[in-house]
């Protein structure tokens, strides 16, 4: 399997894996104390709870999404697909803004690729990212163990990837669900209580950092 990626890619890739970084610091901070305002963000900056609420956010939010958008490069080339991953810049610049405003909103951008494939092979490379999120809730578990900035990364890397997961296998619009549903049912349905139940355990039980 020949697996390039262009000057345009990896500049995509860095600027999103960024930019969703800034959006999680924002959006984290923001539910943090008694209220959020530009005051408090100027002061958490000073306090350097943002540089380490950032470090949190780029080393598990931005991994998880971009490792998502990479599995599916990965499985579209392996099915002879010509594939490559775009940054939404629009999307990106709201998320940025709805994290400054203390909302939650992410849509990186994605990879586009063209050929010949069935509903099969199509499907396979939705799930691929879904499935990437949860073996990446796996890794950052025992993380969460440690305790300390560790324990916060992994308990933020579980819930993120886990999150995220169970929302891209809803089979809505351009969602991966969508696809491995018109597939199979089973195997949607499959996938889907996995993904739903992993997302369960880790709001309820695991929960955000800070």
């Amino acid at each position: 399997m020949n697996v390039s990626f262009s000057g345009r890619e990896l500049r995509d890739f860095g600027l999103a894996w960024v930019a969703l970084a800034v959006a999680f610091t924002f959006f984290i901070v923001s539910t943090i104390g008694p209220g959020y305002s530009p005051l408090a963000l100027i002061q958490r900056a000073a306090d350097g709870l943002l540089l380490t609420v950032f470090v949190a956010s780029f080393l598990t939010v931005g991994v998880a999404f971009l490792l998502h958008e990479l599995a599916h490069k990965l499985v579209a080339i392996h099915y002879g697909q010509v594939a490559e991953f775009r940054a939404d810049y629009t999307m990106l610049a709201l998320a940025v803004g709805a994290g400054l405003a203390g909302f939650l909103f992410a849509a990186p951008g994605a990879v586009y690729h063209r050929g010949y494939l069935n509903a099969r092979e199509n499907a396979f490379i939705a799930l691929a990212g879904p499935a990437t999120n949860v073996l990446l809730a796996g890794v950052f578990f025992p993380l969460y163990l440690l305790g300390g900035f560790l324990g916060d990364v992994g308990q933020l890397g579980v819930t993120i990837n886990a999150a995220l997961a169970a929302f891209n296998m809803i089979p809505f619009g351009p969602l991966d669900g969508r696809k491995v549903r018109n597939w199979s049912l089973v195997g949607f349905g499959l996938s889907f209580l996995v993904c739903a139940g992993l997302a369960v355990f880790a709001i309820l039980y695991v929960g955000f950092p800070y």
